[in-house]
């Protein structure tokens, strides 16, 4: 019987994708973007239609009042679980905030610094072709809001009532029921009575990358984000099934999603995951699914753990998931990744429905230059000078150095202090 997870040697677990898109992707993308820019609302209605099944007498912007209806006719025990993930994500989100503090400091002649200021507004983008995400409704608007955005739209196609609940928990003040590359282009361009937002965020599929990746400096994005991954790092103590239940969690995302385990001098420890993989996979409704992945994904056996670090930092992965013995002192030794998961307690399921770091990480690589989404991400530090008086060194310096550029106008200019 074929094995639900490849077995690789480690130096072709190494060889993997980084997020690309391909040019029928972007080309298609690229007229949607257009389309939705150019003809505005009635472009935006046409994709909806086309591509959401969005039905022509439905509304394609819900206000927040019916977001608040939706919320008030949620069954009291889903409201009440959602209002606990929001509490944490917000409770994780302005103790970020709360770090980052203005600067004011002495300079030659005067004092400079900076001050932190949130973007004006921010469109949400949360999944809901496969399944509804109210999870990324929270993780992005409620983030927003802890930053100090004034205006928080969120879009997301064939919206639940979970999901506009969701989105009335978090504090957003509309939904657009739409999804991929129109929605992207509203957010980012305005669309009718959808305003034009100063950052977009969120996951999802290509056509949101692709036009992600297209309006990036029309307006701030977060990430170009690919399929979900999970890298498992463990030892001979680690649990099997928990594993295996830990990589199913990520395979039943999409049948593009990359599990992988990378076993530490352990290959006893791989067979086991292998046939807990088979017997978890049975029952399981979104089998058909995380069963491609898994063929997708990898099992690799590394000599120590050192080899083990080395190969996390090389795929850089989305989640990364520690289950050696004393896992927790190995968290400064990794150097790559969007989320640390460290200890057999640590589900990476847990980061994904709120116990406080945010879930939208980056994958593909991306975590050796950028981190997840955060505070950070609606966040803009501006610089200001105040000079009482010109130092003779300063101004001889700016002058000399207008000279060299050849920028005569800059020279005089310094000369006038």
């Amino acid at each position: 019987m074929t094995e639900p997870l490849p077995v690789l040697p480690p130096d072709r677990v190494a060889a993997a994708r980084t997020v690309s898109l391909d040019d029928a992707t972007l080309d298609g993308a690229r007229a949607i973007v257009d389309d939705v820019r150019r003809r505005g609302t009635a472009a935006l209605r046409e994709c909806a239609l086309r591509y959401d099944q969005l039905a022509p007498s439905s509304r394609l912007v819900l206000d927040r009042d019916a977001l608040l209806r939706a919320r008030d006719e949620l069954p009291a025990a889903d409201l009440a679980v959602l209002e606990r993930t929001a509490a944490r994500i917000r409770a994780f989100a302005l103790a970020q905030r709360q770090c980052l503090t203005a600067l004011d400091v002495a300079v030659a002649g005067g004092r400079a610094g900076h001050e932190i200021r949130a973007v004006e507004r921010a469109g949400c983008y949360a999944p809901g072709g496969r399944y509804p995400l109210p999870s990324s409704v929270l993780m992005t608007a409620v983030t927003a809001r802890a930053a100090g955005v004034d205006s928080v739209w969120v879009a997301s196609p064939r919206p639940t009532a979970v999901t506009l609940a969701a989105a009335a928990v978090a504090g957003a003040d509309a939904v657009v029921a739409c999804g991929g590359a129109h929605a992207i282009a509203a957010l980012a361009y305005g669309a009718g009575a959808v305003p034009a937002c100063d950052v977009v965020v969120g996951p999802g599929n290509r056509w949101v990358t692709a036009a992600k990746k297209l309006v990036a400096g029309d307006v701030g994005i977060d990430m170009l984000a690919g399929p979900s991954e999970l890298v498992v790092l463990a030892d001979a103590t680690a649990d099997p099934a928990t594993i295996a239940a830990d990589l199913l969690a990520q395979a039943e995302h999409d049948v593009d999603a990359r599990p992988v385990l990378i076993a530490v001098a352990a290959e006893q420890l791989v067979r086991d995951v292998q046939r807990e993989l088979t017997a978890q996979l049975t029952g399981l409704p979104t089998a058909a699914t995380a069963r491609d992945a898994l063929h997708g994904g990898a099992a690799t056996v590394v000599p120590d753990l050192a080899a083990g670090i080395a190969l996390c930092d090389r795929l850089a992965p989305e989640h990364l998931q520690v289950m050696t013995r004393d896992a927790a002192r190995l968290r400064d030794r990794f150097a790559h990744y969007g989320g640390l998961f460290l200890g057999a307690r640590s589900a990476e399921v847990f980061g994904d429905y709120g116990v406080g770091p945010n879930h939208v990480l980056p994958t593909g690589g991306v975590g050796r230059h950028s981190g997840g989404l955060s505070v950070l991400t609606f966040l803009r530090v501006r610089t200001w000078l105040e000079l009482a008086s010109v130092p003779a060194g300063l101004r001889d310096d700016a002058v000399r150095l207008a000279e060299l550029e050849g920028l005569a106008g800059h020279a005089a200019a310094a000369r006038r202090r």
